[in-house]
């Protein structure tokens, strides 16, 4: 998916029906997707750009650092380059306004398109510890399946925690272990015991079946929300 750059609404010649073609453009992309029940890469792309153009409606001075500046002139004793801000003319700072408020409207009806997607599959997803959970929920593997559950993918995950804004949020790394088919033989038990027996770094994991009815895109929209969803379920459960 082709992204907007990060100041893609001052970039170049601001004029309000060129960036509002443009906006469109990535919209109509944006929503394609999501008309397909894929959610991501596009959910988050367009959730940083609308928080971008609210982090530059709402802190002026930030707005004036970062605006692109052209060149005035050269003092040559100096040998220091002169600037002058754009932000100083008028006119062009209400164009600018004009196109963040448009562009944010918008963005946050496609947002809430994607939003009702994502809370939708959230509700379908059921998970279960499998056999005896250790007392370290940080580290395990965990069963994906979707529609029928003809299909079982395992994953191996981590969590860790990392602070901003001093705040701690948990985050969860993901690594593709295989694809089993369901049967008496391949149970969620015995897919543990083969893992345990055939990967020796965890010897005592915690497992997860994660469960959906839905037969939605796994890598764009089942697996992102499983993985949202299962850190989550380790945190309150934890």
């Amino acid at each position: 998916m082709k992204s907007l750059s990060q100041t893609w609404f001052a970039d170049g010649y601001i004029d309000f029906e060129l960036k509002k073609y443009t906006l469109l453009a990535y919209l109509q992309e944006i929503s394609r997707h999501f008309s397909r029940n894929e959610l991501y890469p596009q959910f988050a792309d367009i959730i940083f750009h609308y928080n971008n153009l609210v982090a530059f409606r709402e802190n002026k001075k930030y707005l004036q650092e970062q605006f692109p500046k052209k060149l005035t002139g050269i003092q040559i004793e100096k040998l220091q380059l002169l600037y002058e801000s754009l932000v100083e003319d008028d006119a062009l700072m209400q164009e600018l306004e004009d196109i963040i408020n448009y562009a944010s409207s918008s963005m946050r009806d496609t947002i809430k398109n994607g939003t009702e997607i994502y809370e939708f599959v959230e509700n379908r997803i059921n998970i279960e510890p499998i056999g005896i959970m250790p007392l370290d929920h940080n580290e395990g593997y965990f069963f994906l399946c979707e529609g029928k559950c003809r299909n079982t993918w395992v994953y191996q995950y981590r969590l860790s925690i990392f602070e901003k804004h001093d705040e701690k949020y948990r985050a969860i790394k993901t690594e593709f272990v295989d694809v089993w088919q369901r049967s008496i033989v391949n149970s969620y038990h015995n897919i543990k015991a083969q893992l345990i027996k055939n990967r020796s770094d965890l010897p005592n994991p915690a497992v997860y079946a994660v469960e959906t009815d839905l037969n939605f895109p796994m890598e764009e929209t089942l697996l992102p929300v499983a993985k949202r969803s299962l850190v989550r379920y380790i945190t309150v459960n934890s």
